[in-house]
């Protein structure tokens, strides 16, 4: 392949990247609209967030295996198939629970393309330094597609059925998969590893229990039996799962890669940071349109400041890293994290958007600087060998916390939403912010209008003040961690054998 046609696959590959980053960012932006026209509650939102982060944490390490078996190019267009396929079902959805179903076929579509991507970058670009201007191509997709969700979903919203904004990826997805088919090689493992069944079937049945389980506490109280029992079953599963993977001879997932310090350190810290990333998310857009009156494209436009955080960080990070050290930059980014969200925490209905923009600018900036820092750092610390399963096992990690930050910090702000109401706290008003103000417009009740935006800025505030704990632990344990960091520098992971160094190359 010549280098021209090689450059041309990265472009086609980060288009795929450009798709998820675009309908994570469109999700949110659309999750008032939905909450009104499909009669969604606070549980039913926080799936249309969950099903999707699930079923991308629960496939990645079984797809990642199967395009290692079958050819990581078939893979990700018959992926790129099911998701443009489950695009079509969302836009025309009639119902919360059909939105859910064509949510988590979306995120089993997208698991591929986020497991095998950078898979096929390693085999396409051998030399390293090329190789890591590949990759921040691709990550470059992720970011252009962030700030173009909000702004193209809002204009959608605000113009057209809210169907539209998941019919966008339609075109995405065709033109996606002409580029891959014409400059994408195939490629495979010389050295296939079978799909343990038991093991997914255990890490996605206990991930599903565990969140089913978060969800329902915001539904029905701290105190439901029968959330616990979800609960608990998806911890037993999950353990189960865990305790098997060193048994086997072919593990769905290596627990030897934790043993490097960089790789563990890098990966607790992503996944702290995509815990509270994914909460903060959720909860904006409707603070900017139930409680400040927003449309959705003017929603999409007041999450700029944040996405321009996240950019500006991904463009100064390798710089800070190399002049400052590793260590110096987490815990820099953690503290002015920590510093926004302790701002952020006192917002009310009558706070000024130019502090809320500040503040999210600032917010987007200090995560970002953790978070690709911290993956970087993981991912770098792995010998070649290991850096296609240690990339996977990050993304999937990473998916997870997310997934539970929704579920958790949902029902932290769901049970503050509900408290807070006092005796407006009744069916329609009880089931999310957008019911309440919809019955309070409609009766012209100005008094409950009020009780329930109140009520959903504490339930923000609580929440800001719960992801401001975390942070806190993270920046302590950074603080606090100077030999791990040290020690991180020179360890890597044990030699591979001549079959692992052979695991990836191009089909002819």
């Amino acid at each position: 392949m010549t280098n021209s046609r090689r450059w041309i696959a990265v472009a086609a590959i980060a288009l795929t990247t450009l798709v998820i980053g675009l309908d994570t960012m469109v999700l949110n932006v659309a999750l008032p609209t939905l909450a009104e026209d499909l009669h969604a509650n606070i549980s039913q939102l926080q799936w249309f967030t969950s099903a999707y982060t699930l079923a991308l944490a629960v496939f990645m390490l079984p797809i990642g295996a199967l395009g290692d078996r079958i050819g990581r190019r078939r893979v990700l267009l018959w992926s790129l198939v099911i998701f443009g396929g489950a695009s079509l079902a969302c836009a025309f959805a009639s119902s919360p629970g059909q939105l859910i179903a064509a949510r988590a076929a979306l995120g089993i579509g997208a698991s591929a393309l986020l497991t095998l991507t950078l898979a096929v970058l390693t085999v396409m670009f051998p030399d390293k330094k090329e190789q890591r201007r590949a990759i921040s191509l691709n990550m470059a997709g992720v970011a252009l597609g962030m700030p173009l969700g909000p702004l193209l979903g809002g204009w959608l919203l605000d113009h057209f059925h809210w169907g539209s904004v998941f019919l966008i990826n339609v075109p995405v997805v065709l033109l996606a998969i002409v580029a891959i088919i014409a400059f994408v090689p195939e490629s495979r493992s010389a050295t296939p590893r079978s799909i343990h069944l038991p093991s997914v079937v255990l890490s996605s049945i206990g991930l599903a229990s565990l969140t089913y389980g978060f969800i329902e506490f915001g539904q029905r109280g701290w105190a439901d039996g029968r959330s616990w029992i979800f609960v608990s079953v998806g911890v037993v599963l999950t353990l189960m799962f865990v305790l098997l993977q060193p048994r086997l001879r072919h593990p769905l997932v290596d627990l030897q890669l934790f043993g490097v310090p960089a790789f563990r350190l890098g990966a607790v810290y992503a996944v702290a940071l995509n815990f509270v990333m994914f909460g903060v998310f959720f909860s904006l857009p409707q603070l900017f349109q139930a409680v400040q009156g927003a449309s959705p494209f003017g929603s999409g436009l007041r999450l700029l400041p944040m996405v321009a955080g996240l950019v500006t960080a991904t463009r100064l990070n390798d710089r800070l890293a190399e002049r400052a050290g590793i260590r110096v930059v987490f815990a820099g980014g953690l503290t002015l994290t920590l510093a926004a969200l302790v701002v952020a925490a006192f917002t009310s209905q009558s706070t000024p958007y130019a502090v809320i923009g500040c503040w999210m600018f600032f917010l987007g900036t200090g995560m970002a600087m953790v978070m690709f820092t911290a993956i970087g750092w993981a991912v770098g610390s792995l010998d070649p060998e290991h850096s296609g399963a240690g990339s996977a096992l990050l993304s999937s990690l990473r998916q997870v916390g997310g997934t539970i930050g929704v579920a958790i910090l949902g029902t932290v702000q769901a049970t503050r939403y509900h408290s807070a109401l006092g005796d407006a706290d009744v069916e329609p008003v009880r089931d999310s912010v957008n019911a309440g103000v919809e019955v309070a417009r409609s009766t012209g009740n100005t008094g409950l209008l009020a009780t329930v935006r109140d009520a959903f800025v504490q339930s923000i505030d609580l929440l800001l003040w719960s992801t401001a704990g975390i942070v806190a632990l993270a920046l302590i344990s950074v603080l606090t961690a100077r030999r791990a960091f040290d020690d991180s520098t020179t360890e890597q992971t044990s030699a591979a054998s001549e079959d692992e160094r052979q695991s990836l190359h191009v089909v002819d």
